[in-house]
């Protein structure tokens, strides 16, 4: 009965969704026929972002970026700072938080001092602040800016997840697609995340198939990689298959982490709340209470890297209750080996807009300067 109920209450939404597309099919063709003006900029700008409502696994897939190009380049990322206390244009510095920025800038900040991290609602004049306040920055990361055409970016990453492809949904409110299916031809790279570890190839390919990408599109798969937990208190506690979990989170999909930790914890125990969620000291309250009701010796509370941001605002609770907090760090793999192809792409991108420095060498008489590029 509730099934049918809500297949019902589903159908009823289908009109909003027609004039929903229908609205932003207009937006999008004002944008392609330049009668609504993008602004392209001579600084690299990549653009990681999705068509669907809902957790992609954009942050791991920025730090990839990160970590990826900061050796070789100046980096800034651009966000909106979602569900930030504050408003308009901020740069990030060592005094920053997450009520500041938002919660996954802070994370990018906190994990990575050198990368200049701003924040703004208005990308389109955002960057021209953010180069002129920084004229070091050689590339620039949107975050979460698909739908945001004022800028157009030098490349588009699409993200769409293993389990809910944009291909087999609909636009909002019947379905969780911001705009129509269509809208994936924008991307330069087309990228399923969050895939099993040990995807086949045939599952591969019937997923590129279905996705159908244009001549200009590549198709790349990832997985979460579960990294290391880090302590965000002095309060160590010993952990090993043994350990019973508390698993504290406010993001949007929690069941891979909890699946993860299933298969290497005794028990796993969660308390969820709504994506983004800013912690109260109620809530520290009613996760110690949760966490007393643990019967056992063995025991440790675990958050995301995200909710960390937003947890260390209340550290001095935290660390009062006395209560073991761990985050989980994760980053992607690129499977299939693709990982080389993938780097290539994005780094031949740059270097079309910023040529590589040449290096100098002295043969070993001093006797002639060579000039090699960096391949």
């Amino acid at each position: 009965m509730k099934q049918i109920l809500l297949t019902v209450l589903k159908y009823l939404t289908l009109p909003f969704a027609i004039i929903y597309g229908v609205i932003v099919f207009i937006r999008n063709k004002f944008y392609d026929w330049n009668i609504f003006s993008s602004i392209e900029f001579s600084t690299p700008v990549i653009c990681v972002g999705n068509i669907t409502v809902g957790g992609t696994g954009k942050s791991p897939h920025i730090e990839y970026l990160i970590e990826l190009l900061s050796p070789m380049y100046a980096l800034a990322t651009l966000s909106r700072g979602y569900k930030r206390y504050s408003s308009g244009f901020k740069l990030a510095d060592a005094n920053t938080n997450a009520r500041d920025i938002g919660d996954e800038p802070f994370q990018f900040k906190s994990k990575y001092p050198n990368l200049e991290v701003c924040v703004a609602e208005e990308r389109m004049t955002a960057i021209p602040e953010l180069l002129q306040k920084r004229h070091h920055v050689q590339v620039i990361l949107l975050d979460d800016a698909f739908q945001h055409r004022t800028v157009k970016a030098g490349m588009n990453i699409l993200l769409t997840d293993f389990e809910r492809l944009y291909t087999r949904d609909y636009i909002m409110p019947f379905g969780l697609l911001r705009e129509s299916r269509a809208a994936a031809q924008r991307a330069n790279l087309i990228v399923v995340t969050k895939c099993p570890s040990d995807l086949s190839v045939e599952a591969k390919q019937k997923m590129i198939a279905e996705i159908n990408p244009g001549d200009h599109q590549s198709i790349y798969f990832t997985s979460i990689e579960y990294n290391n937990l880090y302590p965000l208190t002095p309060n160590i506690a010993s952990v090993n298959q043994d350990t019973e979990v508390l698993l504290v989170t406010g993001i949007a999909n929690p069941k891979p982490l909890v699946e993860k930790l299933k298969s290497t914890c005794k028990k796993v125990y969660t308390l969820e709340f709504k994506d983004h969620h800013y912690f109260t000291y109620d809530d520290i309250e009613e996760i110690q209470s949760a966490f007393q009701h643990i019967d056992s010796k063995n025991k440790i509370i675990i958050t995301t890297e995200k909710d960390a941001a937003r947890f260390m605002l209340l550290k001095e609770k935290i660390i009062e209750y006395a209560l073991p907090f761990y985050a989980q760090s994760i980053g992607i793999e690129v499977l299939f080996g693709e990982g080389e192809n993938l780097n290539q792409e994005i780094i031949s991108f740059i270097q079309n807009i910023i040529p590589p420095l040449p290096i100098i060498e002295i043969d070993p008489n001093h006797e002639e300067v060579l000039e090699q590029e960096i391949e």
